[in-house]
């Protein structure tokens, strides 16, 4: 698989680095309304702005970033339409400056050229929502994600496919073969993409290929045979903090795979709103709490 050299280092690299400076966690931006209320700003374009900008300025200290990447949640900025996508443009641009490694929640998915069309949209460097990486939905066949995998490696950008997740409606799908002859879905999901960074990657660094797995689920990837340390990438594991993952639990769960394992944490650290300093103080709290 030949591409134009990146313009930037690869993705692997990047997140690695940014993992072994700031340590494991990211900061979730979800911009749910309840959130806005409790900070006191109004559910509208410029209230999510101030909201985001206000996250990010916590992400930020004054040696370096505070976490190794922020997850703004797209579907709470494009309720807002047009005007809401600009508030996340203005901080994915706003991070980029920073020095902040981002990461667009947006769960795409599909064939052909509407898959080139989100392709273009998130990973190319001519598009003003193009993220360091992006979250991916493989159930239309990981195949049809390859042409996005490579146009965002390419552009030294990767991506996030979702693997196991935590909501219970997942395992209709993810869990369905696990004692047919080729496994459990989730294990073929992640059986591919370890394939595709082994033919991207370079040696000893990882590929642009992360999996989304539920922090609180960790335990269902042994149970269904995934084999996450040969994925030489990535793990985003959503779910830290408020939804009931404890560091201890996540260490537990993924076993030898705990260095690759990216801890998110939203409502966890945006509860301690809207002053930046409570921000900050959740933020270095679960920071030390992952070690």
């Amino acid at each position: 698989m030949s591409a134009a050299a990146p313009a930037r280092a690869p993705f692997g690299r990047r997140l690695r680095s940014a993992m072994a400076q700031a340590g494991p966690l990211c900061l979730g931006v979800d911009p749910h309304p309840s959130l806005l209320r409790q900070w006191g700003l109004p559910d509208t374009p410029a209230g999510l702005e101030a909201f985001s900008l206000t996250g990010l300025e916590a992400a930020v200290g004054p040696d370096g970033p505070r976490v190794a990447a922020i997850k703004p949640q797209v579907a709470l900025y494009e309720r807002h339409g047009s005007a809401g996508l600009a508030a996340l443009e203005r901080l994915l641009a706003e991070a980029r400056d920073a020095g902040v490694l981002t990461i667009a929640d947006a769960k795409r998915g599909d064939i052909g050229s509407t898959m080139d069309g989100y392709a273009a949209a998130w990973t190319s460097d001519a598009s003003p929502l193009a993220a360091d990486a992006v979250t991916l939905s493989p159930y239309l066949g990981f195949g049809t994600l390859v042409p996005t995998i490579e146009a965002a490696h390419a552009a030294g950008r990767g991506v996030f496919v979702l693997a196991l997740t935590s909501n219970p409606e997942g395992r209709e799908v993810q869990h369905v073969g696990r004692d047919a002859g080729e496994g459990a879905v989730a294990r073929r999901i992640a059986a591919a993409a370890a394939d595709l960074n082994a033919a991207l990657r370079a040696e000893d660094e990882w590929g642009p290929v992360g999996l989304v797995l539920g922090a609180t689920v960790a335990e269902d990837a042994e149970r269904l045979g995934l084999d996450l340390p040969g994925l030489a990438g990535p793990l985003l594991a959503p779910g830290f903090g408020a939804q009931g993952a404890t560091a201890a639990g996540m260490r537990e769960g993924f076993g030898r795979a705990w260095p690759q394992v990216l801890a998110t944490s939203s409502r966890g650290i945006l509860a301690g709103g809207p002053t930046v300093a409570g921000l900050v103080e959740r933020i270095e709290r679960d920071r030390a709490d992952l070690g």
